[in-house]
């Protein structure tokens, strides 16, 4: 499953010098947030692949705007396909403002999900906005990671954490992938591509594999 990923700030590929073809061949694209809706619109009229996001903390015109024929997937665990992904936008409250969160706010969040997450049976990939606590985050509070993230990790190990936030001109020697255990951390600044293996197909309900006998008892093929 080919997997484009955007954040922060709009690639000039994909927005100056726009052409369809180049979101063709995705089969999802995901916004970790942060940029401007109409960017997003776009994307999504002429990509066939869904177009999901999350919030950064400077999408407060997404409240009266929000990009069209996109899927908003905060606070869910969103299956795409068998792909399990949670959703936690916003980041770290620095000011007065929307998605922006403490730490317990967001751990009171994630607490919400915890049975969409039994459901499910954990999770595949996390999608923030902020990334999490000591994990190539800042020093100042407004790039501050949460540590709830760190405890997600931990707990469930999905495949990849994707987050924004944090620009790659920040610091040269941001990494843009990293590992957490067994997860892959991946910065999504402006856009970057990732393969994830195809879940599993599930299983064929037990019916399926019988059927009746001329005298009408239950046999198995």
């Amino acid at each position: 499953m080919k997997i484009l990923l955007l954040a922060d700030v709009e690639s000039k590929g994909l927005w100056d010098y726009f052409s369809p073809e180049k979101v063709r061949g995705y089969d999802l694209i995901i916004s970790c947030g942060d940029l401007n809706p109409r960017y997003l619109t776009l994307i999504s009229t002429f990509s066939a692949a869904p177009v999901l996001y999350v919030h950064g903390n400077h999408d407060s015109r997404y409240l009266n705007d929000p990009p069209e024929g996109c899927t908003c997937i905060e606070d869910t665990v969103y299956n795409f396909q068998g792909l399990r992904i949670l959703g936690l936008g916003g980041s770290f409250r620095y000011k007065v403002g929307p998605f922006q969160y403490t730490e317990q706010e967001m751990r009171a969040r994630i607490r919400k999900l915890r049975g969409a997450l039994r459901r499910e049976k954990g999770f595949d990939l996390l999608v923030t906005h902020a990334p999490a606590r000591d994990l190539n985050d800042g020093d100042d509070l407004p790039h501050r990671g949460f540590e709830c993230f760190n405890d997600l990790l931990a707990e469930y190990q999905p495949q990849y954490f994707i987050h924004g936030h944090v620009h790659m001109s920040y610091n040269v020697n941001l990494p843009r992938l990293c590992e957490k255990g067994d997860t892959t951390v991946v910065n999504a600044y402006e856009k970057y591509v990732i393969e994830v293996e195809d879940p599993p197909l599930p299983a064929a309900p037990w019916w399926q594999f019988w059927k009746k006998s001329p005298q009408g008892i239950a046999e198995s093929e």
